[in-house]
């Protein structure tokens, strides 16, 4: 439940961990939050989700993360909208009421539209995509479909389920090598941060990708290879949403893949990129019209290629429903450099998220039954 008191500090649970590939990202991305929270106006309230799934409290500043996890007090999450509050397991816990949950989880288990549905039933408020949003973001095959109805550009694809391909092999190989030609990229369906991605060169090297990408989910997407370049945009807002400036990733590796993102320094972030003014318009644009037609809220990065051919065709790629907030994420790199400050960003997702909230408490979820109906319906 909300908090109506004047003056009083809004209690924020930063939920981060989980069981994810991306597990080791979330974490980075919460301290970030936690520093850019202000202490005049937010309690944090940290919460950690180990990657077998228990939940764990600890009350402190970003260097406590890994605490969290490790020594922090087991709790759970009531499901009770009267009572929205983490319940302690053990004797020595104590339980923490919420005012607003802020989710840096990335990927399953916290991208995907399960800890939103939970925090639904709760009636907590939360920064972000609903249910229905995250799931369509997180599963980048639905989002692509989507986004070819609302007529936005995506990049040629070709889905590929785990049990097909671990059944018949040669013919999906077929399938793949009759529609593109090398190389292509396959990476699963229902993950980010390039996790379990590979540039595919030749036959030799699909067959190991393809097992690498089953590993970390049950539907691949194998995607056309383009020699284009990245462009990324952030997006805020719920009914009016807004597009940021544009910026360029240039990896100093053959592609932006996990260890480019994360564990090597040396790729470029140009802010903003070097766009002639119909492109940065047509951009934003997408952007947004992304946003509105995969059914989004709060915040996402919406992330394009633009064709280096003479054509310079622009494509979308694909939406983060969760972007990262590490001192390397483009998310809030982006609206720094539109004029939005870090500091002032985490404000307005979490006035964004309360708006939200109450936007969703004006739904009605039962009827008003005439005078003995209810009885004759139990009758």
């Amino acid at each position: 439940m909300t908090s109506s008191t004047p003056n009083k500090r809004l209690r924020i649970g930063v939920l981060f961990g989980g069981r994810s590939g991306e597990h080791e990202v979330s974490l980075a991305s919460a301290a970030s939050v936690i520093r850019g929270l202000d202490p005049a106006k937010y309690e944090a309230v940290p919460i950690g989700i180990t990657k077998e799934g228990h939940w764990r409290i600890g009350v402190g500043a970003q260097k406590m993360l890994p605490e969290v996890l490790r020594d922090g007090h087991a709790v759970m999450m009531t499901a009770d909208p009267t009572d929205a509050s983490l319940v302690p397991l053990n004797s020595g816990g104590s339980g923490q009421r919420l005012d607003v949950i802020f989710p840096v989880m990335h990927g399953t288990f916290g991208e995907d539209g399960t800890i939103q549905g939970l925090l639904d039933l709760a009636g907590l408020p939360f920064v972000g995509a609903g249910v229905l949003g995250s799931a369509i973001g997180m599963d980048k095959d639905v989002a692509k479909r989507l986004l070819q109805v609302a007529k936005i550009p995506v990049v040629p694809w070709i889905t590929v389920h785990r049990h097909d391909w671990e059944k018949n092999p040669k013919k999906i190989q077929r399938a793949i090598e009759a529609k593109f030609r090398y190389p292509v990229f396959v990476k699963p369906a229902t993950l980010g941060s390039s996790v379990g991605m590979t540039k595919v060169h030749s036959r030799a090297e699909l067959g190991p990708a393809l097992a690498l990408a089953s590993e970390f989910a049950m539907k691949i997407l194998v995607e056309k290879g383009m020699v284009a370049r990245e462009i990324e945009v952030s997006v805020l807002g719920n009914n009016q949403p807004k597009a940021s400036i544009p910026g360029e990733i240039v990896p100093h590796r053959e592609f932006y893949d996990y260890t480019a993102k994360y564990l090597e320094d040396g790729t470029q972030l140009l802010i903003p990129a070097k766009l002639k003014a119909p492109q940065v318009k047509a951009i934003q644009s997408l952007a947004v019209a992304a946003f509105r037609a995969l059914e989004l809220s709060g915040m996402a990065r919406v992330d394009f290629f633009l064709e280096k051919r003479r054509s310079g065709k622009l494509f979308l790629n694909e939406v983060n429903t969760i972007p990262g907030f590490t001192s390397i994420s483009m998310y809030p790199k982006l609206w720094e450099a539109s004029g939005i400050p870090f500091r002032e960003l985490i404000d307005r997702l979490i006035a964004l998220a309360l708006e939200q909230h109450a936007e969703k408490a004006r739904t009605k979820y039962e009827i008003e039954l005439p005078e003995g109906a209810a009885g004759a319906l139990q009758g």
